[in-house]
């Protein structure tokens, strides 16, 4: 998938925009940020998740790898004239990591583009302050239909929810829980129109 091609468009696509919407909406649900909280949205793209949390934290920082998608993001900021939102260009393939701690770090959909998710996990850990939260939002084991023949950079067909519990819980985090975010149907190869299921699961550090 190349999203410095898709980046101009991305948000074009109502049902990617909902998705993100439903996935805002657990969070805020199972986490409920608080104003004095400094939030980490890791794999923003365009930020459709990090600007609905934007009015309920003191600051969030979308982080990603692509340039296009972080100037769409840049762009909203400037025309919503908005003060608490920064973005960073980081690529954790690459060894790179955002800088400072937050209270709160959430992901969407960004995992299954990740390698070596247990390292993932350990750098997330590492970003969180003491007592922080993480949620972490992705697909639910599924058959390579949901990316059909554009897989590059795809290393995931979805998760075990239990596999990622188990993940958090051996990183070191607590209080893990996991429950439904989102249900997304998406015409596959073929033309057939399938429900795919993303999950969200939380811990504490």
């Amino acid at each position: 998938m190349d999203f410095e091609q898709e980046a101009a468009t991305w948000d074009a696509n109502p049902k990617r925009v909902k998705l993100a919407q439903d996935v805002a909406a657990a969070i805020i649900r199972v986490l409920q940020p608080v104003p004095h909280m400094e939030a980490l949205d890791f794999g923003c793209g365009t930020g459709l998740v990090t600007l609905r949390l934007q009015p309920l934290v003191r600051r969030i920082t979308g982080a990603d790898s692509s340039p296009g998608m972080l100037a769409v993001l840049q762009d909203k900021v400037k025309n919503q004239g908005l003060t608490n939102v920064s973005t960073r260009l980081v690529d954790f393939e690459k060894g790179e990591a955002p800088e400072g701690r937050f209270h709160l770090l959430v992901s969407s959909m960004t995992m299954h583009h990740v390698e070596d998710t247990a390292a993932l996990l350990r750098l997330w850990f590492d970003l969180l302050l003491p007592g922080g939260l993480v949620g972490v939002a992705d697909l639910d084991t599924e058959d390579g239909s949901f990316h059909g023949d554009n897989t590059t950079g795809v290393f995931h067909r979805g998760f075990e929810r239990s596999r990622v519990q188990a993940l958090l819980a051996d990183t070191g985090f607590r209080q893990v829980r996991a429950t439904t975010a989102a249900a997304m149907k998406k015409e596959i190869a073929g033309g057939e129109e399938r429900e795919f299921t993303v999950f969200l699961i939380t811990g504490r550090k």
